[in-house]
């Protein structure tokens, strides 16, 4: 085991960098959206449509992510990076200067734009090109900074905006934002120079590489089917854990289990990655989910499985973001990592949306959400399952790392080859 952390004492910059940039970046401002909507209603009068009618811009990103991710693999991700981690402060400062839901919506379009370059594609690969031996770990330490950070900061942030106003609280963001931006650029590695004969390899060559790649189909479906359930447990579980009479403290208890499932799946399949073929790992991480899902669509479950349930779709929601960023990987090496991710994070985003909008026309039709989680479990099963089908070799061998326990130590040929 301290041979396994010992990479972390060599290579802590990377995972600080990697871990601070994800907890001050696009991700954090999903929390930041909870925190403050409140208190901007209040203060302009806006209903609670309109802001939410605001925040579908989120879908933008999809559009974005692949040209991030490309050019992160181009420029490399402390270059990429450093452009998000400029606009982040300057976009919360832009929010005190609102005074109406069209500006809010202006500034809010501004933010998914411009901060994408402050997501996984990015920071993932900082973690990948520095980490051979606890990669699957550092990744879960990554993963994890978010959602501490907005555990810690949350209560903070809404007890300044209550005390001196939402324009204090945005204020508090800006210099927040710039000292952590600060912080993660003077951590973060400096990239390794990209060889002569890869520089000139043309984006054509490499999506094409990509494409033909059976792996990319693979995980693009397997992401797709994994992730139309997600956005919408998230954000709608007190609702869920409602309609089986769920209410009050225990619902509270049931949604603190949930939190802690999701960390600690996160951790659990991080160092699972690390020690165990990867291919199983993920089949197990993304499939669990599908037997909560399946438990929280049941009519009459009694309470004790419904924290069960509960707890698993934790568990899994925890362990994705982990195993995707693993699992590209080990499919496509370093080169065109941020590529790959950035493709993938944008079926992430399509996959929030179908499910959102499945889920509306599932309660319009039976005003339940129990036929939504029973159909949405046998996708996840499928997707998870598939990953079964990801090959034994990969492209680590080209990285020149040592193979995981179990798995073959020979490459893939190139993809397309």
């Amino acid at each position: 085991m301290s041979g396994y952390l010992d990479e972390f004492r060599t290579e802590w910059r990377a995972a600080a960098s990697a871990t601070i940039g994800l907890s001050c970046g696009l991700i954090m401002t999903s929390y930041v959206i909870g925190i403050m909507g409140p208190h901007l209603i209040d203060a302009f009068g806006w209903s609670r449509s309109e802001l939410a009618g605001v925040q579908v811009i989120g879908l933008l990103c999809v559009l974005v992510f692949p040209f991030v991710g490309r050019l992160a693999d181009i420029v490399g991700a402390k270059r990429a990076a450093l452009f998000g981690i400029v606009s982040t402060p300057l976009v919360f400062f832009a929010f005190t200067l609102v005074d109406s839901i069209v500006g809010y919506a202006v500034v809010f379009a501004l933010q998914v734009l411009l901060l994408t370059s402050t997501t996984p594609p990015i920071y993932c690969r900082v973690i990948v090109q520095h980490f051979t031996r606890a990669r699957g770990l550092a990744l879960a330490v990554a993963a994890s900074g978010p959602p501490l950070v907005a555990a810690i900061g949350g209560p903070l942030l809404n007890n300044l905006a209550v005390a001196q106003g939402w324009k204090a609280a945005y204020f508090a963001l800006t210099a927040f934002t710039a000292i952590a931006g600060l912080a993660t650029y003077l951590l973060m590695p400096a990239d390794p120079p990209r060889p002569p004969e890869l520089r000139k390899q043309k984006a054509r060559q490499d999506y094409g590489e990509i494409l033909r790649t059976p792996s990319f189909w693979l995980l693009a479906v397997s992401v797709l089917l994994c992730n139309l359930p997600q956005s919408v447990t998230l954000t709608q579980l007190n609702l869920i854990i409602a309609e089986h009479g769920v209410t009050g403290r225990s619902a509270s208890i049931m949604v603190s289990a949930f939190a802690m499932g999701m960390l600690v799946g996160r951790f659990v399949s991080g160092y699972a990655l690390d020690k165990f073929p990867p291919r199983l790992v993920a089949t197990i991480g993304f499939s669990i989910s599908a037997f909560g899902l399946f438990g929280m669509g049941q009519p009459d479950v009694q309470s004790g499985w419904l924290v069960v349930s509960v707890l698993a779709v934790g568990l899994s929601f925890g362990a994705e973001a982990d195993i995707l960023a693993f699992l590209i990987y080990r499919a496509f090496g370093v080169r065109i990592y941020s590529t790959v991710h950035g493709m993938l994070a944008a079926i992430v985003g399509l996959a929030a949306a179908l499910g959102a909008g499945s889920l509306s026309y599932v309660l319009h039709l039976t005003d339940s959400y129990r036929p939504f989680m029973l159909v949405m479990g046998a996708a996840v099963l499928v997707g998870g399952l598939m990953l079964l089908l990801l090959p034994r070799d990969t492209a680590q061998a080209q990285q020149g790392d040592a193979p995981h326990d179990g798995e073959a130590a020979d490459p893939l040929p190139r993809p397309g080859g």
